[in-house]
């Protein structure tokens, strides 16, 4: 009577806990214009939850492994931002028509780099001038940029600093988003997410994934001792990778620092 009792018991734990675990399933939509209803294609579709993401095809279709309550972002060059919630109506119909809104004037920033590097560390060293002291350089080949200068030795006594400090802006930044910081990973993984993050310039995906406004990630990035111009210049994937660092750098430091106040 008892084993009976503790397996209708493992039953019911089983059976609850599957409850309260999201069901992974796939839905499907076309991306519309609003007002011609004609199909948008090369739209990217985030899954925000899951950091997973796609591009729609000739037709404006796509497909997506969601959740109930997952939220999808859905942006493209020329049209307004889009973000949907996922709903059981739409898991149970399986598709769905989303219309997207133009822009009135679809431009985007245009960067134009200050030097022109061919790749090679001995040569491209000499090509840059002295005097600039707060520049990251993207060097043809490699798939991260580097920051030079005076800059970045700081980065280690401001992180080490926040640390101490519980009003300080990265503490508590690195300290209360920690699940959204845990997506940076993610993010690296996926290829539609690193491929529209290095396309775009204005940090509304990256802000969006994230949970924090612009002005917060060139404040962070600041605070890791990254330079106004990389700033103001970098593609978002690069930001991506430059606020990952600095977490990592964070993360180390913080469990380092316990230890030895333990010790």
């Amino acid at each position: 009577m008892r084993y009976f009792f503790l397996f209708v018991l493992s039953i019911l734990s089983f059976s609850a806990s599957a409850q309260t675990t999201p069901v992974a399933q796939k839905v499907s939509g076309t991306i519309i214009n609003d007002n011609t209803l004609m199909p948008i294609a090369n739209v990217n579709v985030i899954n925000i939850n899951k950091v997973k993401g796609v591009t729609t095809d000739a037709k404006g279709y796509f497909e997506l492994e969601v959740s109930v309550s997952d939220t999808l972002h859905i942006s493209v060059l020329g049209y307004q931002s889009l973000r949907i919630r996922v709903t059981n109506d739409w898991l149970k119909n399986g598709t769905a028509k989303i219309q997207l809104t133009e822009k009135a004037i679809a431009l985007e920033e245009v960067i134009v780099k200050k030097y022109d590097l061919t790749g090679y560390l001995e040569i491209d060293s000499k090509l840059i001038p002295e005097k600039d002291n707060n520049f990251r350089y993207s060097i043809s080949g490699l798939a991260k940029g580097y920051e030079t200068g005076d800059s970045s030795p700081g980065a280690f006594s401001k992180v080490l600093g926040s640390i101490f400090n519980p009003a300080d802006m990265l503490y508590n930044f690195f300290g209360s988003k920690s699940n959204e910081l845990k997506k940076l990973r993610k993010m690296k993984k996926d290829d539609t997410v690193r491929h529209l993050l290095e396309s775009k310039f204005d940090r509304e995906t990256l802000g969006v994934l994230l949970g924090v406004d612009k002005k917060e990630i060139a404040e962070i990035l600041t605070r890791c001792s990254y330079s106004e111009e990389f700033i103001k210049t970098a593609n978002d994937l690069q930001i991506m990778d430059a606020i990952s660092d600095c977490y990592e750098q964070y993360k180390v430091l913080s469990k380092k620092t316990e230890k030895y106040i333990h010790d």
